[in-house]
């Protein structure tokens, strides 16, 4: 282990890395369920049930899907990439492929994977090509620094959500301590519980303690079983669910069912997302862990990327993308793809153990995300604030990311914004082509997907 991932080299050892996988594995467990339910997920009513996507008797095997994509993009990027960076099917990509690709534009489920392997092939194509190289570089510095500090954001945002303590479901978005339930407020225990957990964590790595944020979750986890908040599950083991009902169920001739541009439309905005998504935290995580790119590891990560993406399509899920709360591992020491090999091990033992991967709480995790929030903020000292052509599309990339739920959407309005102010100062030469490249994609982007 120590040759192969270069562990001591990178200042780890094995045990921080084991601790970080298990981290990040603690803090990404949520798609185990996540993902099965958005993809399953029931539009109708009580009495006429309608599912876009796919239908509930297929949860379970979603759910081993799930696990088994998460595993493998775990070790193609431990393998090939040596970085401590976790994979699973991304939140609002699954979100597409249910309310969009198969509520929206009609296409069935299996059409729907068979656009999801389209869209790896695309995005690894331009993994293993030049372009790779350059997309990374077209970034200028500011809008790097601007992308690490919004994806720390965007996932303290996540874990906020998560237990209820920011609402958005009102007219306004609110701070949530309370709730009314059956006409009685009482308190949001999820959300108070959090808040402990947040301090607990925060004091032990005040004091330097080592694994503090693993520490954080276990001892949040027990304090959650007094409030009710810790659910003891009533089995440890899935049983009689199988993957073979999603497993190769992907309908490569019905994807033309609708015409040539709305299949376009689909498998360009999804790797368009997965592409900018896992470059966007390739570069955030990157930064967190002082990894520099000196031996292509950012091009074996992208490479990785779309590989788990073709992978998951075949087994029976949407879209794998590169998770950001692989900060939480970064953050308790991880260094390298030893850390990401842990990560995927615990998915393989989630599809027999699923229940007690579920044990731990939303409140045990969401200040390990918020913790991964402050320490990543740090980024955003090394933006020029002063110089308005960097501070708008930064302050933009950063503020998008949370309020639009997608990292991809940060960059392209980071990307967008930066190169119209330099176009009209007169100082378009100071832009690259490819950046303009990038910005006219977005925006072809965005004016498709609302025109079809």
């Amino acid at each position: 282990m120590e040759r192969f991932f270069s562990i001591s080299q990178r200042g780890s050892t094995v045990r921080r890395e084991v601790i970080g996988g298990i981290t990040t594995f603690f803090a990404m467990a949520y798609i185990i369920f996540v993902n099965p339910n958005t993809l399953c997920a029931n539009v109708g009513t009580a009495a006429e049930p309608f599912f876009p996507a796919m239908p509930a008797e297929l949860w379970g095997p979603v759910l081993v899907a799930t696990c088994v994509s998460a595993a493998i993009g775990c070790f193609l990027t431990g393998l090939l990439a040596n970085v401590p960076f976790a994979q699973a099917p991304g939140m609002g990509l699954n979100a597409f492929f249910t309310y969009t690709v198969c509520l929206g534009m009609g296409y069935t489920w299996q059409e729907g994977l068979a656009i999801v392997l389209l869209s790896g092939l695309l995005f690894l194509a331009i993994s293993v090509s030049p372009l790779r190289k350059q997309l990374i570089a077209s970034i200028p510095d500011f809008l790097k620094h601007a992308i690490s500090a919004g994806i720390g954001l965007f996932i303290a945002f996540i874990g906020l959500l998560n237990v209820g303590l920011i609402s958005i479901s009102g007219a306004v978005p609110a701070l949530q301590l309370s709730m009314v339930v059956d006409g009685q407020r009482v308190w949001n225990a999820q959300g108070l519980l959090t808040l402990v957990g947040l301090l607990l964590t925060a004091i032990l790595m005040a004091f330097r303690v080592k694994g503090a944020v693993v520490i954080g979750i276990l001892v949040t986890t027990l304090l959650g079983l007094p409030a009710g908040v810790t659910q003891i599950p009533e089995t440890v083991t899935m049983e009689h669910v199988t993957l073979a009902p999603v497993f190769f169920q992907l309908d490569l001739g019905g994807v033309f069912s609708k015409g040539l541009l709305p299949l376009l439309t689909a498998v360009i905005s999804f790797a368009i997302v997965d592409c900018f998504d896992t470059l966007g935290a390739l570069v955030g995580l990157s930064a967190n862990a002082g990894l520099a790119d000196e031996d292509g590891r950012g091009d074996r990560a992208l490479i990785a990327d779309a590989l788990a993406t073709c992978c998951g399509a075949c087994i029976g899920t949407s879209t794998v993308t590169t998770f950001a709360e692989s900060s939480t591992g970064i953050a308790e020491g991880a260094r390298t793809g030893l850390s990401s090999m842990v990560v995927g091990v615990l998915f393989l033992f989630s599809v027999f153990l699923a229940p007690v991967a579920g044990i731990i709480p939303a409140a045990a995790t969401a200040p390990a995300l918020i913790i991964v929030g402050v320490l990543t903020m740090r980024s955003a000292i090394s933006i020029p604030w002063d110089d308005m052509e960097c501070a708008v599309p930064a302050f933009l990339t950063i503020a998008v990311m949370p309020f639009a739920y997608s990292i991809s959407d940060g960059i392209a309005f980071g990307f967008i914004s930066y190169s119209i102010i330099k176009l009209v100062r007169g100082k378009g030469r100071e832009v690259s082509l490819l950046t303009y490249g990038i910005s006219l994609v977005f925006i072809f982007k965005y004016l498709l997907g609302n025109l079809v």
